[in-house]
């Protein structure tokens, strides 16, 4: 049960927020096995004001925080972030670059399902 949070600008049409969406499930799926009922994710979307990135970013420049369940392998992580990042890339020609991902992995006691 990954909870995903997307931050990003502003000003994004529905189709570009769904192919997103879309992107980063499909990557979990692929890298994690989950099923694909299992959907909880989340876009916040800031002013050009409220969000600062380096300069060399686009303005398609988000931050994915994944929060999954403890006992995924390292090389299972970096699989979810390379999986997400090729489909965004190939789905909405977002730069791989432009995409900063980060998994924390809390402890089962602190989910409450």
């Amino acid at each position: 049960m990954p909870l995903v949070k997307i931050e990003m600008l502003k000003g994004k049409s529905s189709e570009y927020k769904k192919g997103v969406l879309e992107s980063v499930h499909a990557g979990l799926v692929e890298a994690l096995g989950i099923e694909d009922w299992d959907r909880f994710q989340r876009i916040i979307e800031y002013d050009k004001a409220d969000f600062e990135f380096p300069d060399f970013k686009s303005d398609n420049f988000m931050i994915i925080e994944l929060t999954i369940f403890p006992g995924r392998s390292a090389e299972q992580k970096q699989n979810a972030i390379a999986a997400i990042k090729e489909r965004l890339s190939g789905a909405l020609s977002i730069d791989p670059k432009d995409v900063f991902i980060v998994i924390n992995d809390p402890p089962r006691e602190n989910w409450s399902i």
